[in-house]
């Protein structure tokens, strides 16, 4: 699976690298969210803008991750979720648990999706 980490303000910006997150390869991105609470991160922002398919694993790998982060006092946030995506976290109701942002720029501002129109 490709995904890369970089540190931008202070702040874990894992950025996943394909354009499907399913069952073929979920597991790996739980395998690489955990070790980042674990290392000490507080604050992990997942940028999903090149992800256009999620199904109920890749669901549950980000869910996995968010339950790791609320366990350690940290937080998981999402970013840069495609319309078919994010229909996926609002059928399921998934939106209502995590905190997804528009973008990497306005998860590290603080600035939910509901906002962000102001923003931009």
């Amino acid at each position: 699976m490709k995904v890369s980490t970089e540190s931008r303000d202070g702040q874990t910006v894992l950025v996943v690298g394909e354009e499907r997150l399913d069952a073929n390869n979920s597991a790996e991105l739980r395998d690489q969210i955990l070790p980042l609470f674990e290392a000490g991160g507080q604050r992990v922002i997942v940028d999903l803008s090149g992800v256009s398919f999620i199904d109920s694993s890749g669901l549950g790998a980000l869910l996995s991750g968010y339950k790791n982060a609320n366990l350690r006092s940290g937080s998981l946030l999402l970013a840069g979720l495609k319309p078919r995506v994010q229909s996926m976290f609002e059928l399921t109701r998934l939106h209502r648990v995590f905190h997804i942002f528009p973008s990497v720029d306005a998860a590290l501002a603080g600035v939910p999706a509901e906002e962000a129109d102001d923003v931009q």
